[in-house]
């Protein structure tokens, strides 16, 4: 007999989201799973230095105090909660979450996943957790668990292990799986499915946009959509876009099961409302991604504002300045934003930004000595002369690395609501030939084995040039794009590429990744031809030394392109102005092309004209 459909919302994309968040979930409408994910690279070194000072944390406070009121709800109306706020402690969490249950006065059993923690690693290192999958969620589950809180699993395990558990899914069962992980993957980044940090947000009210659910069927097909009545919108460029999302091939590897997100359909079922099928599955590898994090040394900033005449000769005069006083730093790093406007109406908009960062192993070089030295040219220095904010001491800045584990190395392991430890078998990879069931796409994705580190599958790639510095940049310009068969077809107007394309972009580590989408046919095909590696890195001068790899994924119709070591160590070194990359679409779309004139929306794509044609199916 089918079962019917799995209703599973999140509400949580980031330790530190909404904190009502909760209460909207469990009172705006029925659900049976209710999600949390508030784990991130940066989240674990945060953690990190939490179980640093006491030994009983390393997990994220803010889930405890929303169970407050959200522990009673849920039981009320029978949601099973699941969350990776456990961290680096979730057997502490557990416990902790039992407490408030008797605090209250609800009964609920509780039971956590472990295993992930594979500390101690290495002589430095503050965590090292390996990305378990969703199997010990669903047999917490399946032994009659309340809430489940795990470690670090991966994001889409929050939704896949309560999908095996609901139609008792076996370990083999791919395609269903892989279907449950793409539908995990879009409800992840919570309201970023719903038209938060959207391109095209200004067709929406997105002032507060309602947390997103998926009602997954027995075949792993799923619908996306929201509460009733909550804001923002759920339409196939929303999917899109947070399918884009933090994703580095066409295969999309996990614990459980490799997702082909070149076979993922989307299309317009009802108003917010979009269905996701077609999606094929692989066996997992036989590694296990593996989180690093490190205390990288000590940084300090100062920035300093640059009104008015002779901005570049102002520049020079405080580099200069401070030149000797940088000569035993480790890293000095100087970023001028020309923010300025020529007769400009207010004072603001007449300065541009000089930042400086150093780095060093040492808090003793980049402390506050360093920046007091900066603020001692106040008055023997530019004309105009002063700074963002007061001398401050030195920070210590995390560092982020990738590694793989073996996958049977890993103790997963299930604590179930009565105190047993079940081990939780791992996930057989199977050979490469049961690949080719699925043609790979136009990407030049082979059908060979990915690399173990889960960094994604090679597509069309254009390397660094020799000696180029990971994570350095801007590098050269280079020469324009070139022209195209697609640029030639007839009349073109030079316009902003975000006209006609919508993006996202974000981290993985030390490397960036770009989404990029057309809402029509003719667009797509537009895109595909004109935005080559060549194209992308004379728009974005800053990816010009850096290795650039394009994956396409048709049904989508969209480009996918990762920058390997554009953010050096990682967010938590503040590497960039934009750390984790999270503008770099926005600043790509807002790079001109010559589009053909055709392919613009009436008006000719200036800044007030209407929209692209309509989202529909994809």
């Amino acid at each position: 007999m089918t079962r019917r459909a799995l209703r599973v919302g999140n509400a949580s994309g980031f330790y530190g989201d909404r904190f009502d968040a909760v209460r909207e979930m469990l009172t705006g409408g029925p659900l049976d799973v209710l999600t949390g994910d508030y784990l991130a690279e940066l989240t674990m070194l945060i953690l990190g230095r939490d179980r640093l000072k006491n030994p009983d944390l390393g997990y994220a406070k803010t889930f405890l105090k929303q169970l407050e009121e959200g522990l009673g709800l849920a039981h009320d109306r029978g949601v099973r909660i699941v969350t990776n706020a456990g961290g680096l402690n979730p057997a502490g969490l557990a416990a902790a979450v039992r407490a408030l249950a008797a605090k209250v006065g609800v009964p609920v059993s509780v039971a956590h996943v472990e295993g992930d923690d594979l500390m101690p690693y290495g002589q430095d290192a503050l965590t090292a957790n390996a990305y378990l999958g969703g199997a010990g969620i669903t047999a917490c589950l399946r032994a009659g668990a309340d809430v489940v809180v795990t470690g670090r699993v991966t994001d889409a395990a929050l939704v896949s292990g309560p999908a095996a558990w609901w139609f008792d899914w076996g370990p083999q069962d791919y395609d269903r799986l892989a279907g449950a992980v793409v539908a995990g993957h879009v409800l992840e980044c919570g309201t970023q499915a719903t038209g938060g940090n959207y391109s095209f947000f200004t067709r929406y009210d997105v002032s507060r946009p309602g947390f997103p659910l998926a009602e997954i069927a027995e075949d792993g097909s799923s619908v996306i959509t929201k509460h009733s009545g909550t804001g923002g919108a759920v339409t196939v460029g929303t999917v899109t876009a947070q399918l884009l999302y933090e994703t580095q091939g066409v295969r999309y590897l996990g614990p459980d099961v490799t997702a082909r997100l070149d076979t993922v359909r989307l299309s317009a079922a009802d108003t917010d409302r979009v269905a996701i099928s077609g999606v094929r599955g692989e066996a997992p590898p036989g590694t296990l991604k593996a989180g690093v994090t490190r205390i990288g040394g000590w940084r300090n900033e100062v920035v300093f504002v640059l009104t008015g005449l002779d901005v570049e000769a102002k520049a020079a005069l405080v580099r200069a300045q401070l030149a000797g006083l940088l000569a035993g730093v480790s890293s000095a790093e100087w970023t001028l934003a020309r923010t300025d406007h020529e007769d400009a109406e207010t004072q603001e908009a007449a300065s541009a930004l000089l930042r400086l960062v150093v780095r060093d192993p040492s808090p003793d070089r980049v402390g506050r000595p360093l920046t007091s030295a900066a603020i001692e040219l106040a008055l023997a220095s530019y004309p105009g002369f002063h700074v963002t904010a007061p001398p401050a001491a030195a920070q210590p800045y995390g560092v982020f690395t990738a590694t793989a584990v073996a996958t049977d190395a890993v103790p997963h392991t299930a604590v179930l609501p009565d105190g047993t430890r079940l081990p939780v078998p791992a996930a057989r990879s199977q050979v490469p030939a049961a690949r080719s069931q699925v043609p790979a796409a136009r990407s030049q994705v082979p059908a060979a084995p990915l690399p173990d580190t889960g960094a994604g599958d090679p597509g069309q790639r254009e390397p660094a040039p020799p000696g180029a510095p990971p994570g350095r940049g801007p590098g050269p310009a280079g020469p324009p794009p070139p022209a195209t068969a697609a640029h030639r077809a007839g009349a073109t107007r030079r316009v902003a590429l975000g006209r006609i394309l919508g993006a996202r972009s974000g981290d993985k580590g030390g490397d960036a990744n770009v989404g990029v989408w057309a809402e029509s046919g003719p667009a797509w095909e537009w895109a595909r031809e004109a935005l080559t590696v060549e194209a992308f890195k004379a728009l974005l001068p800053e990816t010009a030394p850096l290795e650039v790899t394009r994956h396409e994924l048709p049904n989508l119709r969209a480009l996918n392109f990762t920058v390997t070591g554009l953010l050096g160590d990682g967010v938590a070194s503040g590497h960039r102005f934009d750390p984790q990359a999270k503008a770099l679409g926005e600043w790509l779309r807002a790079r001109h092309l010559d589009v053909p004139a055709h392919l613009l929306p009436r008006g000719g794509g200036g800044p007030d004209s209407p929209t692209p044609a309509p989202e529909g199916t994809r």
